[in-house]
């Protein structure tokens, strides 16, 4: 009778240990994958931290292969959710650079992956794989004389032509030129392709409200798609370190231009909500042909640079507009090959600024830094000892689907690569009461580096309480930015916004007609609101996530355009109905 008492309770663990492990339907941004710390000593002078940016991500055959800044590798990853890293260092020893591959270029030319690196100088090598999943490459080309900062090479399928963009500077525009099909060196000199203009595009001027004008404003991260016979040349602007970091695209009919400033712009932004930013990015399609758009998440707090990765349903519409949906981008999405592929989940965050129980507290690193949705902030225990813990009040029973885990880099002590022997261990309980605990997900025993966990829950659970207990950290104290958890708080979703207002400077009257400021009457059962914009009522393809407030100061419109608004509030059971479409010349 013991032994099968033993048994029962070894199957229930097990059964509950494995609850968060079934194949994932859902992800949720940043992306979780086991990011490399910071190479640089210079740049990790208040504290050692993981960092990369941006990222291009590509597919072929089914397989998408993802690399980033100073990784020493990649990834691949056969639904876009569990990702499988590939150790793998593409500069020879006498370049002697940190920046292992910084703002990498990588396509493919029909079946065969090529990737290069950013170089001011005329020595990196082409690297070519027809089996990148093996690790097995060699060099196209020996040293490429293209050699540029933030590469793309762009293989047009239809004319058999490869070309290649590069920039990154607050002086020089984005430029291309052909390179030849054979040799893989550029034909001719460079031409320039695009410029910022930021006295029309509000969004394109530096800082992190567009209104820190003490510096030009930083274009980069050029990105080539081919739609429908039209070229559509991305940028990212205006500088990595802001919120409002986002990707612009020119349209023309050439691979060489000359490009159009497309209308609705920036076509990938994300300035609210716990990942913000939405810049320096690439834009490819799954196996049904869907297309997203993968960027980057600045964090920023211990440096400028301090970054993560993003994926955000995209696509074109029937006018052939380019749009990204980042609308609640940092909740849970459904994942590609799912029949609701791209669609947020509808799951709300259910503790946003609930109370929080702790078992120490570091210094200011206060406990509720852990649900204010800031991924600047973070709460942190006084060690990374096993039985630290953070204990969230949802403040009702509420039925949870999904759990985020947000680890912060607290007293780390790793740079470069590293490759824990433990991965983070922990155990997740739930209670009705605070008292009685359930154990819902047990990670124990986990080897996986996972900064960013998301469980998503095989069956859904309801309780009013949710408790993360540390085992092990690879590294540091125990820190949290962001302990998040997803589903639906059973009370009633907000009512529309009242008496919603975009106040902005008429046209031929003195004012600064880039920026508007909105108002509306505070809804005390809303959490935050998400504020729609574009140029057409029927293309409001950009949004505005904002939390706690009754109004946002927004400096990213073009000057000379009228613009359409509506609003919607949000909290942890839904989402109202938007308010009527506004137009504002």
């Amino acid at each position: 009778m013991i032994n099968r008492l033993k048994y029962s309770l070894l199957f229930a663990v097990l059964f509950l240990s494995l609850m968060g492990n079934a194949q994932n339907r859902t992800y949720c941004n940043p992306i979780n994958i086991d990011y490399g710390y910071c190479p640089i000593p210079d740049f990790v002078k208040q504290g050692k931290h993981r960092a990369t940016a941006d990222p291009v991500i590509v597919q072929n055959k089914g397989t998408f292969y993802l690399f980033s800044t100073n990784q020493w590798g990649y990834w691949y990853s056969d639904d876009l959710s569990n990702w499988t890293f590939v150790s793998r260092k593409f500069l020879r020893p006498e370049h002697k650079v940190y920046d292992e591959l910084c703002a990498p270029s990588a396509s493919f030319v029909n079946d065969t992956l090529l990737v290069v690196g950013s170089t001011h100088g005329k020595e990196f090598p082409i690297w070519m794989s027809t089996n990148p999943k093996n690790n097995e490459w060699k060099e196209l080309v020996h040293k490429s004389e293209a050699g540029a900062w933030d590469p793309q090479i762009f293989w047009d399928a239809d004319t058999d032509q490869i070309y290649e963009y590069f920039g990154s500077s607050n002086l020089y525009p984005l430029y291309g030129f052909k390179l030849n099909r054979k040799t893989f060196q550029p034909e001719g000199e460079a031409i320039p392709m695009i410029a910022l203009n930021d006295d029309e595009h509000g969004w394109e001027r530096f800082g992190e409200h567009n209104d820190n004008t003490f510096l030009q404003p930083f274009l980069e991260g050029a990105f080539m798609t081919k739609h429908n016979n039209k070229y559509y040349l991305q940028y990212g602007a205006p500088g990595t370190e802001f919120s409002g970091y986002a990707d612009g695209v020119y349209v023309g009919s050439s691979p060489l231009g000359p490009f159009e400033y497309q209308s609705h712009n920036p076509f990938s932004y994300k300035p609210g909500g716990f990942a913000r930013g939405a810049g320096h990015g690439a834009t490819f399609q799954d196996t049904n042909q869907s297309y997203w758009h993968t960027s980057t998440i600045g964090i920023c707090t211990k440096n400028n640079f301090e970054r993560r990765i993003g994926i955000w349903p995209a696509g074109f519409d029937r006018d052939g507009v380019m749009f990204c949906n980042t609308a609640y981008g940092d909740y849970p999405t459904y994942l590609p090959n799912v029949k609701q592929s791209g669609e947020f989940t509808r799951w709300m965050l259910l503790n946003y600024n609930k109370p929080v129980i702790v078992s120490s507290t570091l210094g200011g690193l206060q406990p509720n830094f852990s649900v204010d949705e800031d991924i600047k902030t973070y709460w942190s225990a006084k060690t990374g000892n096993a039985g630290e813990y953070l204990i969230s009040d949802l403040g009702q029973r509420a039925t949870i689907n999904a759990i985020q885990i947000n680890y912060a880099d607290q007293d780390v002590e790793f740079m470069g690569k590293s490759t824990p022997k433990n991965g983070h261990q922990y155990r997740l309980y739930v209670s009705n009461d605070g008292k009685k605990w359930t154990l819902l997900v047990d990670k124990s025993n986990n080897k996986k580096d996972v900064p960013h966990e998301y469980i998503e829950l095989e069956k859904s659970a309801t309780a009013r309480y949710v408790k993360l207990e540390n085992v092990k950290m690879p590294t540091g104290t125990f820190a949290i930015s962001g302990f998040r958890i997803f589903g639906n708080g059973n009370q009633a979703k907000p009512t529309e916004v009242q008496n919603f207002v975009a106040l902005r400077t008429p046209p031929k009257v003195k004012g600064e007609r880039r920026n508007v400021w909105f108002k509306w009457q505070q809804n005390p059962t809303a959490d935050g609101y998400v504020i729609y914009f574009g140029k057409s009522a029927d293309k409001l393809y950009g949004s505005i996530m904002v939390y706690g407030k009754n109004e946002y100061y927004f400096n990213g419109l073009d000057r000379s355009d009228a613009y359409y608004f509506t609003i919607e509030a949000f909290n942890d059971s839904g989402i109202s109905a938007r308010t009527q479409v506004t137009k504002v010349d």
